[in-house]
């Protein structure tokens, strides 16, 4: 006969946490959000580190090089999707780490022959102003001028007018060797009161460029999430099928940790790719794996060799695989049932295996909720898919700005290794849908103000830190009244006024 549950399975709008004594001392700049990534032995400590409980989901949509870039700056880490090439996807990679390093491959770059109305269109479709002139137009060609926004005025210089016409020569440029260092650079930079310096080999063939918007950025952002050669740390999402011929390739671009994108974790399949990476490229690398949502689930992975294990099923926005394959569990309770299990497994080895909750995430206090309940980090699509860094476009709708955000079991994105049993390399019903979700504007205010939030109900919980806050939280499941009695309630809102006719005000 089937197992059935006594109790009903409860989400994280059915909780609340409740006021513990606070001292002086829990006051919001005080709080510490790092968290480990990666599995350790009580003795040891963690080898990789998040400084702030986010990372972006294995999604099209979400995590490509510039999500990826724009989250490690305030202390996450965005895992590149797979559901593309693995040329594309090793490339996304080594762009977020040569971004960091301080040593930028311009990827705008002019011949001297290509006209302004060639720059116009590149800076259009790039961003960027600062356009290196080489003999060949290439990254790597050999330096003749840089062409930025001081050098032309759009109304005034000719659009036919070539780059050798109006950029500034390289007899006029201050360059740096390529042994230069990145201290070495930046003071160069500033000796000379420049936006951006070149690095050249020998024959003056440009390898790259340094900002000083990069140093200034690191000033502002204390709590980058960088690697040991001061670059910015990012992950690879890899699937159960191609994994023999996509994970060196992503290694060798500087992916710091991978993690095998799944709909279910409960498999053989993920056993067998957990075995052979690690067999083929050693322990050292770092691997997640999942999704589970019981205490059967955690112990299979934890066995198999995961290194941080991701807990939900069915509880995304635009996850419909409870409605297809009635398949899942309510998040707070899997998050709660794995993370006891997860606390057994410390006890018994001394060796901590972190939890990441993903799915089941709609207000921001959520999150804190999850961190209470047990998990270590939380891996997000909606909330990320909302900011001009997610790679999807800003259309409008009624009127109103939205953002692209689509599904990897969607017919859009066509992901059908993440839902994949056997039998045929196709999707064979969608367990994603294609959607909007409304524009909210650059990652890092919203970040800012989503762990500033958090950071608040820590210090109501008396907690300084995530470990603490796990240990101290007191939780209770709240009845459908009481979610009632916790918005705004038995008042008109004053923007609700407005809208109402005269006669009725």
């Amino acid at each position: 006969m089937a197992i059935f549950y006594d109790e009903a399975a409860h989400t994280f709008n059915e909780y609340l946490l409740v006021p513990g004594y606070s001292s002086t001392e829990c006051v919001p700049s005080a709080v510490n959000l790092s968290v480990p990534l990666v599995r350790y032995r009580r003795k040891d400590g963690p080898s990789l580190m998040l400084n702030v409980p986010l990372v972006s989901a294995i999604m099209q949509s979400v995590s490509d090089d510039k999500m990826a870039i724009a989250l490690a700056r305030e202390g996450g880490l965005s895992f590149i999707y797979s559901s593309q090439s693995i040329a594309d996807q090793a490339a996304m990679i080594a762009r977020v780490k040569d971004h960091k390093a301080g040593f930028v491959v311009s990827d705008s770059n002019v011949s001297p022959d290509d006209t302004l109305e060639t720059v116009m269109e590149k800076k259009e479709a790039s961003g960027h102003s600062t356009m290196p002139v080489t003999h060949d137009g290439s990254p790597h060609g050999k330096l003749l001028g840089i062409v930025t926004s001081r050098d032309y005025r759009p109304t005034r210089t000719p659009l036919a007018s070539r780059a050798s016409e109006f950029m500034t020569p390289r007899e006029r440029l201050v360059t740096a060797p390529a042994e230069t260092s990145l201290s070495e650079a930046n003071d160069i930079i500033w000796d000379h009161k420049l936006n951006a310096l070149p690095i050249v080999d020998a024959d003056d063939h440009l390898l790259n460029l340094v900002f000083r918007k990069d140093y200034a950025s690191h000033k502002e952002n204390p709590l980058e999430n960088l690697d040991d050669h001061k670059r910015y740390m990012v992950g690879a999402g890899v699937n159960t099928h191609d994994y023999a011929e996509r994970v060196g390739p992503l290694l060798e671009a500087g992916a710091d940790v991978l993690c095998i994108d799944s709909s279910e974790g409960f498999s053989e399949w993920q056993s067998q790719t957990l075995g052979y990476i690690k067999k083929e490229f050693g322990e050292e690398v770092r691997v997640g794996a999942g999704n589970v949502v019981d205490r059967e689930g955690f112990r299979f992975l934890a066995e198999a060799g995961a290194d941080f294990i991701k807990i939900g099923i069915g509880g995304g926005s635009i996850c419909i695989t409870r409605e297809q394959k009635g398949i899942g569990r309510s998040q707070a309770t899997s998050v709660i049932e794995v993370a006891d299990e997860r606390n057994k497994y410390f006890k018994e080895t001394g060796v901590y295996l972190p939890l990441c909750s993903d799915g089941g995430i709609v207000f921001d206090y959520h999150m804190t909720l999850a961190l209470a309940m047990g998990a270590d980090f939380m891996m997000l699509g909606r909330y990320f898919a909302r900011f001009d860094e997610s790679p999807t476009a800003k259309v409008a709708v009624n009127g109103n700005y939205m953002k692209e955000y689509w599904g990897e079991g969607s017919a859009r994105a066509r992901n059908w290794q993440r839902y994949h049993t056997g039998g045929s390399s196709k999707l064979g019903f969608e367990e994603g849908v294609d959607s909007y979700v409304p524009y909210a504007g650059p990652l890092k205010d919203n970040v800012a103000l989503t762990l500033a939030k958090m950071r608040s109900t820590m210090c109501n919980c008396g907690a300084l830190s995530v470990p603490e806050l796990q240990e101290k939280a007191k939780l209770t499941l709240v009845s459908s009244t009481s979610i009632v009695e916790g918005g705004a309630h038995d008042v008109m809102l004053k923007d609700q006024l407005s809208a109402l006719p005269p006669n009725f005000r």
